[in-house]
């Protein structure tokens, strides 16, 4: 006995058949299909190619002076407008990446998004303005509004939240996440700040940790510590500072836990600390 057909897909099928017979070529002809696998929507779009391939331009004046470059998308009015020789970069939203000429592998989405960059490599700015002065760092990342918005040459920084690390010109290495976090940073190196506001007046100093917000908030020193919201509070111009749940003193090499002075503990002992800094 042969197995029935159930009557589900014999009604489908008899749908596609019907489908396909009445099925026409879109009026007008799809077009901007191009040699090289390139495809060009736009006045202007994509209107200096010569040997580049597999290149998306949409958008008035998209990829306009790219002549060898490959791989590239560009989807916005003047998204990577200059553009010649660079790959593999995606720019989505109007003037996104507009100047880069020989940078590489960039991603910018938003308006204005990376604008000046013309020789930065592997950087992505994802929000309105994003990474808009950097020119040649590499390897940065800003997500939300204004991230990174000074930057001209800084590597390797990642900023996440609006305006975090809002005025880093060369600073490299830094890490932000939260709104407004190391928002006064131009060239210190290697901070790493999570929380709104987080190490938010610093300019030049390196090396610090401030997680929570408005950790080292008036801090400009280097090699600090604070852990908790408004931990190392007192701390602006010291160095090498520790503040754990507590507001600090301005005075350098020094260590603050909050919650511990005036606490006993039933069958405790005392605690003392070496000139190695060990507790024991």
């Amino acid at each position: 006995m042969k197995p029935s057909i159930p009557p589900i897909l014999i009604t489908l099928s008899l749908v596609c058949l019907a489908l396909v017979q009445n099925t026409q070529a879109v009026v007008p002809a799809p077009d901007g299909g191009y040699p090289g696998f390139n495809t060009a929507e736009g006045q202007n779009a994509l209107f200096s190619l010569t040997s580049g391939t597999y290149n998306t331009a949409i958008g008035f004046l998209s990829l306009r002076s790219n002549t060898e470059g490959g791989f590239n998308t560009g989807v916005g009015a003047g998204t990577l407008l200059a553009n010649t020789i660079g790959n593999r970069n995606t720019a989505t939203g109007a003037g996104a990446l507009l100047s880069n000429s020989i940078g590489s592998a960039n991603t910018a989405n938003g308006g204005l998004a990376l604008l000046s960059n013309t020789e930065g490599a592997f950087n992505t700015a994802v929000g309105d303005r994003a990474l808009l002065t950097h020119t040649a760092g590499d390897n940065n990342t800003a997500i939300g509004a204004s991230a990174l918005f000074n930057g001209t040459y800084g590597i390797g920084n990642t900023a996440t939240g609006a305006a975090a690390l809002f005025g880093n010109t060369t600073g490299q290495h830094n890490t932000a996440m939260g709104y407004i976090a190391l928002v006064s940073n131009t060239q210190g190196h290697s901070n790493t700040a999570m929380g709104d506001r987080a190490l938010g007046h610093n300019i030049t100093g390196g090396n610090n940790t401030a997680v929570g917000a408005s950790a080292l908030y008036s801090s400009t020193g280097f090699g600090n510590v604070a852990l908790g919201i408004g931990a190392g509070h007192n701390v602006t111009t010291a160095d090498y500072v520790i503040a754990i749940g507590a507001e600090g003193e301005n005075e350098s090499s020094s260590c603050y836990i909050g919650h511990i002075f005036g606490k006993t503990s039933a069958s405790g002992a005392a605690v003392y600390v070496n000139s190695n800094h060990r507790l024991g």
